[in-house]
């Protein structure tokens, strides 16, 4: 009874993408949309496109493109099933480009990107990079709209920011930099791992501006424990931040469950707290920076990230100093392929080294 409300960040299907046809896709999207609502009872859940929600996978051509190379036949299943949580008009943006926005309570506004629209493995893309469905432009629009009304916003999706194409990426950056003080939270998943991506102003690439979260996959893809997220946030009152407070991940130990006896029900534990584990007097972004900065010479708490970022079932290879390198990297790059966000860090890793340190460890 606790919980308000439940970001759903995409990815639905099994990922034998070989096999699959839009039939496949579309009982996946059915039976699990029918199994949230059944388990979630009367809670509202907010939806994002992933790029296994295709067939063929990553294929989402732009709003433009019509008949059966459309995705019109995904969009709309998605509005049909999800219609008990989405308004009318969110619903006609998910049929027309996969993307909508929505009041989640008083003060507080979702929108829900469609990120395959500056995925590097969506071919449709090669005809135009820049924002293929107007979707940036909309995001502008909406963000506008609630800074002009007092509004907060959450920001949701699939593939993380840095995940991005290039063009695309920097826009995206350039928007949250420009509604930092409207954006109060950014929510993605893809990656399967438990990470973050941060964001700083534009002028000094120094002070921390917001942070994208990228919560754990519930999936076991490849060789990890299921997981899940829940994040604490400030309520519905008047001035209220509407910001992260704190976020907790749970998972269910794969190697626990496996050796109970058969018919044992499986247990769901908490892994562990972010301020808690971490030691962050708040979850805001400079706190997360402040995080990355420590991990740089603190390799206990290194190690610990390391372990909470596989959900509690880290590779048997150690992560070494490039490897190190490459992670941190990351956590500061909310934009694609920009070194500059680096160079505060050391040991220096020249930037080519962990683009391809980078690549190695994708999942999806």
């Amino acid at each position: 009874g606790s919980f308000a409300a439940a970001y759903w960040t995409g990815d639905i299907p099994a990922h034998d993408v070989w096999q699959q046809s839009r039939g496949d896709q579309l009982r996946a999207l059915r039976t699990v949309t029918a199994l949230l609502r059944a388990r979630l009872g009367g809670l509202r859940v907010f939806p994002a496109v992933g790029n296994h929600e295709a067939t063929p996978v990553n294929a989402f051509p732009p709003p433009y493109v019509r008949g059966n190379r459309s995705a019109a036949w995904l969009y709309d299943a998605m509005a049909e099933a999800w219609q008990d949580w989405l308004p009318p008009a969110a619903l006609r943006t998910l049929r027309a480009g996969g993307f909508y926005t929505a009041q989640v309570w008083p003060g507080l506004r979702l929108v829900s990107l469609n990120m395959n629209f500056c995925s590097q493995a969506n071919f449709w893309l090669l005809i135009n990079a820049t924002d293929p469905a107007g979707q940036l432009q909309w995001l502008m629009g909406v963000l506008a709209d609630a800074e002009r009304d007092g509004e907060k916003v959450h920001i949701i999706g699939h593939i993380p920011p840095a995940h991005c194409l290039r063009s695309w990426s920097w826009n995206y950056y350039r928007i949250v930099s420009r509604f930092e003080g409207t954006i109060a939270a950014q929510f993605f998943g893809h990656t399967h791992l438990d990470e973050f991506e941060l964001f700083y102003d534009e002028e000094t690439l120094s002070r921390p501006v917001s942070i994208a979260f990228i919560a754990p996959s519930v999936t076991t893809y490849i060789n990890l424990n299921p997981g899940y997220r829940v994040y604490e946030v400030a309520g519905s009152y008047p001035g209220s931040s509407h910001a992260v407070l704190d976020h907790e991940t749970f998972i269910l130990n794969l190697t626990e469950a496996n050796a109970a006896p058969p018919g044992t029900a499986p247990r769901w534990r908490r892994l562990y707290g972010a301020r808690e584990a971490y030691g962050l007097p708040t979850a805001f972004p400079a706190d997360w920076d402040r995080l990355v900065r420590r991990m740089q010479d603190d390799e206990p708490l290194f190690q610990l990230f390391w372990f909470h970022l596989h959900k509690g079932h880290p590779p048997r290879e150690p992560c070494g100093g490039p490897c190190k390198a490459a992670l941190l990297c990351a956590l500061r790059s909310g934009r694609a392929a920009d070194p500059a966000l680096c160079r505060p860090l050391h040991p220096a890793l020249p930037f080519p080294r962990i683009q391809e340190l980078w690549h190695q460890r994708r999942l999806c």
